[in-house]
């Protein structure tokens, strides 16, 4: 992925005003982001439990996507599988996010959702970058196979965010 400023993170999303993504928390270390790593960018909102955010390159521009969970307490599996880069977790490390779809049908209160890592940092677990408490699952695809999948998973969610 390449290196993205703030102006373009926040102008890159489809499905919150253009209020709500000038008051959201980006993050502050944006030059020390592991770019050449990241099939996109993914944080939790630091000031709140409930609130995550993804920024893809989607046709060679920014695509950024507001998050919503609870806050993990109920209803959660005690182990679960992110669906986009199939990371298993220990109980908290995967939660079910929900995305408002993007213009009319959006705040019509249509929106998708999905189990995801809870940290958004799928594209380092699938790189063994970073490693979740319960490892990885056996994989016979090759690593550029995976970050594939992780991309096609990815994109087909962000599709049926943009309608």
């Amino acid at each position: 992925m390449s290196p993205l400023t703030e102006p373009q993170i926040r102008s890159s999303f489809v499905n919150c005003s253009k209020g709500e993504a000038k008051r959201l928390n980006i993050p502050r270390s944006l030059s020390e982001q592991p770019w050449e790593h990241l099939d996109f960018l993914g944080w939790r909102d630091p000031q709140s439990r409930v609130r995550g955010y993804v920024v893809a390159e989607v046709d060679g521009a920014p695509f950024g996507i507001v998050l919503r969970t609870t806050d993990g307490s109920a209803g959660v599996p005690r182990k679960n599988l992110c669906t986009w880069c199939l990371t298993p977790h220990g109980a908290g490390g995967v939660v079910l996010m929900v995305a408002p779809r993007a213009g009319k049908a959006g705040q019509n209160g249509d929106s998708v959702g999905t189990y995801l890592c809870a940290d958004l940092q799928c594209s380092l677990y699938v790189r063994g970058k970073k490693v979740s408490d319960q490892g990885r699952l056996p994989e016979s695809l090759p690593e550029e196979q995976q970050v594939a999948r992780l991309t096609d998973n990815l994109a087909a969610f962000l599709r049926r965010v943009r309608g």
